[in-house]
């Protein structure tokens, strides 16, 4: 379920961050101590490896203004330059916006290593602008293999050194490939007033009816019930309300499940899986699942603040104009510094459907839609030194430049270097086994031990579809556009966007139609599932 600045649709590991008003500059000058000074220059440099590791450890950085100057990330690049002179790492900021990205990786000119969201790399594994990092994660990390302990999490494959392994294991693409190392951890919460709390005499929801009944009380009390925004609504809001609607149906239609990925996010429809159903139905405005994410969450946006785009939702609910404030871990950080702060706080997560809130809930507890946070990916960059006219795997085996990349991946991996960076502050949680986590982010470990969600939906398709459904969320929710109106919208939305999918992906077509055959008895079983436009899915 990386933090990065503001990127479409609130991504969970964007979504605080990378905001200006999160990570600003400190006002005097970058301490010459913020990282030790490495020997060498740039030019006595063999290899110069640049790296964008997104801002939540971007050092010279103060953290929500607070007192504190980021220097963890720095200070273990010194070390790794120590140990390999002929080696330069210069850390850089870069735009976290997908057209950033696509200039940058289409033209050879991105970072070596670079944060990005890996449902967007996804979307462009067929382009051969990231490396596969199967051969290195499967194999010892190298500097656990020094320290002479067999028993070491590391000392026969990196992959055992993570501690979230559902999560970081089920990021490997559609391809069966894995692009991405998850380096931290992020989740969502609702942070609410426990000084209010008490005073209205209840406790955190268990049931989605309990939470309304806080959320009308503290309207009531002439208080904001819930601060969100529009991208909370768009991306959070809309896998949470999905999963609670169409878990039990997973069965009769999540068609692939590979060996590799499905033991770990347990029922995920990918984005074949999704443009398959939607020609079956699924999806439009008749499909009464469908229709009920988008009425629960218009019935929600009542209690939220009005404006969805320009309430700074920190002050509101830090000046206790808010009952509950719906955000991402690293606000812990925020909230335990304000010695100032004139109330206690809790978290808790986002309660279950039951069948009075639809009939169509699943009654199942609230999926993890955090997981991963910083999300490093070693891009075609890293094999600039060989010829660009060999397959993706001659140009790895003769790169001594992704050698030096991965190497530097590696020692970002040790414990001990681990820790200086992902706990210099509490932001993210530790995905390194023997880093544990602050006491602050101890709420947010329980919620990312639930189950993964059956679909990160913003990132199923391109660019264009998101951006569509965010402004004609932004209407509906404003009631701007009527339900029907909106699902019209949507529904041509997704035919668009499913259309330039198969267009742009090979997807087969008949293998999916085999299995959607196979599980016509389970489907039997189900009310209420959409109809068929017809029986050729093609």
């Amino acid at each position: 379920m990386s933090l990065r600045k503001i990127l479409r649709y609130g991504s969970l590991a964007v979504i605080v961050l990378g905001t200006t008003w999160l990570l600003r500059p400190p006002p005097e000058e970058r301490h010459a101590d913020a990282g030790k000074a490495a020997k060498g220059t740039r030019e006595d440099a063999r290899f110069v490896l640049k790296i964008a590791p997104g801002s939540s450890y971007l050092p010279g950085t103060q953290p929500f203004g607070l007192d504190l100057t980021l220097h963890g990330l720095s200070d273990v690049v010194a070390d790794f330059e120590q140990r390999y002179p002929d080696t330069k790492i210069e850390i850089i900021n870069v735009p976290g916006v997908r057209e950033y990205l696509v200039t940058q990786l289409s033209s050879g000119q991105a970072p070596d290593i670079i944060n990005v969201n890996v449902e967007d790399v996804w979307t462009d594994v067929q382009k051969g602008w990231y490396v596969p990092l199967d051969q290195f994660l499967e194999a010892p990390n190298p500097f656990v293999v020094e320290q002479g302990d067999p028993s070491l999490p590391g000392s026969k494959e990196w992959w055992d050194m993570f501690t979230y392994q559902g999560i970081s294991r089920g990021k490997a693409a559609p391809d069966n490939l894995n692009y991405c190392l998850t380096y931290d951890m992020i989740e969502t919460g609702i942070y609410y007033n426990r000084t209010l709390f008490k005073t209205w005499g209840v406790e955190p929801p268990q049931t989605w009816e309990e939470f309304l009944a806080i959320l009308q009380r503290a309207k009531q009390e002439g208080k904001i019930p819930l601060l969100m925004n529009l991208s909370n609504f768009n991306d959070w809001c809309t896998d949470l309300f999905f999963d609670q609607l169409y878990y039990d149906l997973l069965p009769g239609i999540d068609l692939i499940q590979d060996p590799v990925r499905e033991q770990y996010l347990q029922g995920y429809l990918d984005w074949d899986e999704i443009a398959f159903l939607f020609r079956k139905g699924f999806f439009h405005a008749d499909d009464v699942r469908y229709r009920e994410v988008w009425r629960l969450m218009h019935d929600l946006k009542q209690y939220t603040n009005r404006d969805m785009m320009g309430t700074d939702l920190l002050r509101e609910f830090v000046t206790g104009n808010a009952a509950m404030l719906w955000s991402v871990s690293a606000i812990g950080f925020r909230l335990q510094a304000d010695r100032d702060l004139g109330f206690e706080w809790g978290v808790f997560y986002l309660p279950r459907f039951t069948k009075q809130t639809t009939p169509y809930a699943s009654s199942v507890d609230m999926c993890v839609i955090g997981g991963s946070g910083t999300q490093l990916e070693i891009t075609c960059s890293a094999i600039g030194d060989t010829d660009p006219n060999l397959s993706m795997a001659e140009r790895m085996e003769k790169s001594e430049r992704l050698q030096r990349a991965v190497a530097f991946l590696q020692f970002l991996c040790l414990p001990e270097n681990y820790a200086r960076i992902v706990n210099e502050y509490p932001c993210m949680l530790p995905n390194i086994k023997g880093v544990a986590a602050l006491p602050v982010l101890k709420p947010f470990e329980e919620i990312l031990a639930r189950r993964y969600t059956t679909t990160k939906w913003v990132y199923t398709f391109d660019l264009r579809f998101g951006e569509i459904q965010s402004r004609m969320l932004g209407l509906f929710l404003a009631d701007g556009v009527s339900e029907d109106e909106y699902l019209r919208w949507e529904e041509d939305n997704i035919r668009a966007a499913t259309e330039n999918l198969l267009r742009r992906k090979s997807v087969d077509m008949d293998k999916l139609e085999h299995i959607w055959e196979g599980k016509a008895a389970i489907r039997a079983t189900y009310r209420d599932l959409p109809p068929e436009p017809g029986r050729d899915a093609r």
